[in-house]
């Protein structure tokens, strides 16, 4: 029947971590095929260590890994792939906002769809700011409208996906992974499940305002070209702005219905627009350049202190 994985990222979830334990191993009693669980500590600094090391111990479905520090939710998840020999595998959070109670719906319904990939649509966000609803809805949105390809509204990393698109993940050589863009990047049979996503049953949100422009920009440098066409469009604005007062300039002069000498607050707006779509530009270079520099180093994605449950 084949094996599914849960592969499920852990920074600090404490105090979610029993509960996402139990609910998940119940899901996963229904099923009818052979399951674990693939937990990734992401340099925690509470007890999620002791706590994941004791479920290893008691649960040879359970498989831990521990990097050696805090290297970002996206690395977490590819280091779940990159280490998981299953059939199908679901990404998932440890806060219970994705319900681990929809395992079998997103599972049953791959296998009836022949899908490669069942991708999860929040048609509602339970207890989020107004704020992080409304900018998540719209990052979708840009996205799609900057990127050269398409990418499913309003849906997350809570996924399935298939040994097919694991095998292709793993091919991918970059650091900066925006991994639900990877994945519709990476094609075959992708379809979409819709689901209430739930609050938070502990703790606090691991993806705070900055971490949130942080993912967004890597997100549209990493599948988007059109900035560079946005500043290359600014710089011909400006260029006929600058011949069109030029000309201003001049046939005033000639024709007495001007006069250059007085202009100084024109003078100090233009060189003020000018000098801010030079920065625009430079600023906009210097990030593709400074996603060029990271990729160059070629560092690791991230480390791997040590593994539980992996045999050899």
């Amino acid at each position: 029947m084949g094996k599914l994985s849960i592969i499920i990222p852990c920074y600090n979830e404490e105090a979610s971590l029993s509960e996402c334990y139990r609910r998940t191993g119940a899901a996963l009693d229904a099923l009818d095929c052979e399951t674990e669980i693939i937990y990734v500590n992401d340099g925690s600094s509470d007890r999620t260590r002791e706590m994941l090391d004791r479920f290893a111990a008691n649960d040879r479905r359970v498989k831990v890994i521990h990097f050696s520090r805090n290297f970002g939710h996206q690395p977490a998840v590819s280091a779940g792939i990159k280490n998981c020999d299953a059939d199908w595998a679901i990404v998932m959070d440890a806060d219970m906002q994705d319900p681990p109670e929809l395992i079998g719906e997103i599972f049953r319904l791959c296998r009836d769809e022949q899908a490669n990939s069942v991708y999860c649509v929040r048609r509602s966000r339970e207890k989020e700011s107004w704020f992080k609803q409304f900018t998540a809805r719209q990052f979708y949105r840009l996205m799609n409208r900057m990127s050269e390809i398409e990418f499913p509204l309003d849906a997350g990393d809570f996924r399935l996906i298939d040994r097919k698109i694991m095998d292709e993940f793993k091919k991918l050589k970059e650091n900066g992974k925006y991994i639900r863009g990877l994945i519709s990047w990476i094609g075959f049979k992708q379809i979409p499940f819709y689901y209430e996503r739930k609050a938070r049953i502990a703790g606090e949100t691991k993806y705070p305002l900055r971490k949130m422009l942080k993912f967004a920009s890597t997100a549209l440098l990493y599948f988007s070209k059109k900035p560079l066409q946005i500043v290359i469009g600014l710089g011909f604005l400006a260029v006929i702005i600058g011949i069109i007062l030029a000309v201003w300039v001049v046939l005033g002069k000639i024709y007495g219905f001007s006069n250059a000498e007085l202009g100084w607050t024109s003078t100090i707006t233009v060189t003020v627009f000018f000098g801010g779509i030079q920065l625009l530009t430079i600023g906009v270079l210097g990030q593709y350049i400074g996603v060029l520099f990271d990729e160059t180093k070629n560092r690791p994605e991230y480390i791997i202190d040590e593994k539980r449950n992996f045999g050899n």
